[in-house]
């Protein structure tokens, strides 16, 4: 209880006043609804002559034997839930538990339900991820390419028994919008690949009681979203996640009067939060670049989806896509690795590949290639992935061809000053590549900031394509505190942390009180050197404030790093300088070196205390 109080008390401390009132009437809204009924949602007969198209229809060129072993998996009752391979459950799934502890959620008013309570819905996150139905588009997939009926039948087994399970607006899966959104994107996709309203899915009695259902469902789904966005400090990937969904389920089934005006609606402001949420320079503002991908799928896949409906986005709208691109390119190694800055789900928005070791970043630069004739993201890409395929159909492949990616060997862009970032480095693109990323942009997103890490002027190192330092990424999020405040602290980052606090003061598991700022102040690069030197503010808060200067100088021509860090300060403090190596890397220490080993590459980092 009193932990409860304290978080409610420090997210108000990140609400404007008219965040307050806006949350007030939400709150009263809410508990209008559970008192008097929100199940009465009277919902209108579907006009089944106005439906629209969907994507990822059945395409050529695949290899459909991937998709009917995890189909077939499916059937067997086998799931991959993050860390749970292979989670095994008997007959009709329970869409209320979390698989992960065996925890079953309520079915109380859902949007008044606790989800951050472990002990009420388990971790959420694993009772969400299979509510998401992506497992369902793999069903389809598996269908849309050998037509057996097996897969039709697993797919109404499973809708049925979710919308018997999970009656509107009751229980998790109706708490939040971004879970709507999500689930109603990968109906539109299991809509278009068993053939819509002439699938043989609604053949007889019992598939026109599902099909009923579906549109009911369907009608709910976006019902609940247009009155229940993310708004002010909570207007994040949230939001965009949810306006997709709205645009896309607007969009595929049109057949209620009030769909076109909540499809204009969710267009505009989605052409606004995708201007709003990611700087011009194509850095998404939360700071955690497994957001940037489930951003750019979101943004993705309601262009795809007005494009093949003739309802398309602006121009500002693609080009902020492609600057989005560019940064993915752009901070990508040699091998493919991505740095693991900020918070990150593990989530998909759709995967649609079955293919053994897919990349969520690669696949989207595969995808950028085409829309937008880049043979340097074909380049960073490397092959043309199965889901760009079903995105864009069996014409990719010609496409993708023509694109002449030998000429491509240097980092789209180097300097991303609005998002923070600044990339050191020589040779790129072959085995010798040095890549350096420093950050020194804000920590996140609006008030709260919730997907950011207090890592300012941290940075990561790859040689030749091999991780050396890294950032360890993100352990958990509802659970495990000790661990999820651990993982988004500064001594989980390469960099300085003074008297054993972190640069930025948490409130919460997604909330930053104080935020450390910041900014480059020094940038130079030619042929014989890189260098930058940046300064952040988040130990200025101190008794005795320090402020911390950092410097890094890359010389090209021997292959040395130095790295200079100045504390400002007129007392004494405990100060700590972290490295965290990749899991690949060996490490021996001679006295203040430390020589350190990763397949055919060899660094020797002098440490020098003074």
């Amino acid at each position: 209880m009193v932990k409860d109080v304290r978080w409610y008390w420090s997210r108000l401390q990140c609400m404007s006043v008219g965040e307050v009132g806006y949350r007030i009437r939400q709150k009263i809204q809410a508990d209008w609804e559970r008192m008097h009924g929100g199940d009465a949602l009277r919902i209108p007969n579907p006009d089944l002559a106005a439906v629209g198209k969907g994507l990822a229809a059945t395409t050529t060129g695949l290899y459909a034997q991937r998709y009917v072993q995890l189909a077939d998996a499916i059937l067997g009752g086998k799931l991959d839930i993050f860390a749970l391979q292979g989670y095994q459950y008997s007959g009709t799934p329970n869409w209320n538990m979390d698989p992960a502890s065996g925890t079953i959620a309520p079915l109380s008013f859902g949007k008044t339900l606790n989800h951050r309570s472990p002990e009420l819905v388990g971790d959420i996150k694993y009772l969400w991820e299979p509510n998401r139905h992506l497992h369902l588009v793999t069903l389809a997939q598996a269908y849309s390419l050998t037509r057996d009926a097996r897969y039709l039948d697993a797919l109404s087994m499973q809708l049925a028994s979710w919308f018997e399970q999970c009656p509107y607006p009751l229980g998790p899966n109706w708490n939040s919008s971004l879970e709507v959104g999500i689930r109603l994107i990968s109906w539109s996709l299991v809509w278009a690949l068993v053939g819509g309203t002439q699938s043989d899915l609604f053949k007889g009695e019992a598939g026109q009681d599902l099909l009923a259902n579906w549109l009911k469902s369907i009608y709910q789904h976006a019902h609940f979203i247009q009155g229940h966005f993310s708004r002010y400090s909570s207007a994040n990937n949230h939001l965009i996640g949810e306006l997709t969904g709205l645009f896309v389920a607007t969009t595929v089934w049109p057949c209620w009067k009030e769909f076109p005006r909540w499809r204009a609606k969710a267009k505009k402001f989605l052409e606004e939060e995708a201007l709003k949420q990611n700087s011009a320079d194509g850095v998404n503002l939360e700071q955690a670049i497994s957001y940037q991908q489930f951003v750019l799928d979101f943004l993705l896949m309601a262009a795809l989806t007005g494009q093949a409906n003739n309802n398309e986005f602006s121009q500002d709208y693609w080009q902020r896509i492609e600057k989005m691109l560019e940064y993915l390119a752009s901070v990508m190694d040699v091998a493919g690795n991505v740095p693991m800055i900020g918070d990150a789900d593990d989530g998909y928005v759709v995967r649609l590949s079955a293919e053994a070791g897919f990349c969520p970043y690669r696949s989207l630069l595969a995808t950028g290639a085409v829309l937008f004739d880049r043979p340097e993201f074909k380049a960073k890409a490397g092959h043309l992935d199965d889901k760009t395929h079903w995105l864009l159909g069996s014409e990719v492949v010609s496409r993708f061809c023509k694109l002449d990616s030998t000429a491509v060997v240097t980092p789209i862009r180097r300097v991303f000053p609005e998002g923070g970032y600044y990339i050191l480095g020589s040779n790129f693109e072959t085995d010798q590549e040095i890549k350096l990323i420093v950050d020194a942009g804000p920590i996140g997103y609006l008030s709260i900031a919730a997907h950011g890490h207090a890592d300012a002027l941290a940075f990561t190192l790859s040689v030749g394509g091999r991780e050396i330092l890294v950032d360890p990424g993100t352990y958990a999020y509802h659970t495990q505190k000790k661990w999820r405040d651990y993982f988004r602290g500064t001594s989980a980052h390469n960099t300085v942390r003074v008297d054993g606090l972190d640069q930025s003061v948490s409130g919460g598991n997604f909330m930053w009180l104080a935020k450390a700022n910041a900014r480059s102040e020094v940038w130079v690069s030619d042929e014989s050197q890189d260098r930058f030197a940046g300064v952040h503010d988040g130990y200025m808060r101190l008794d005795d404030p320090v402020s911390h200067r950092r410097e890094i100088t890359l010389d090209k021509i021997t292959n040395e790093i130095l790295i200079i860090d100045r504390l400002e300060c007129t007392g004494e403090h405990d100060c700590e300088f972290f490295w965290h190596f990749a899991e690949n890397c060996e490490l021996s220490i001679e006295g203040q070196f430390v020589k350190i080993s990763c397949g055919d590459k060899t660094i020797i980092m002098n440490i020098d205390d003074n």
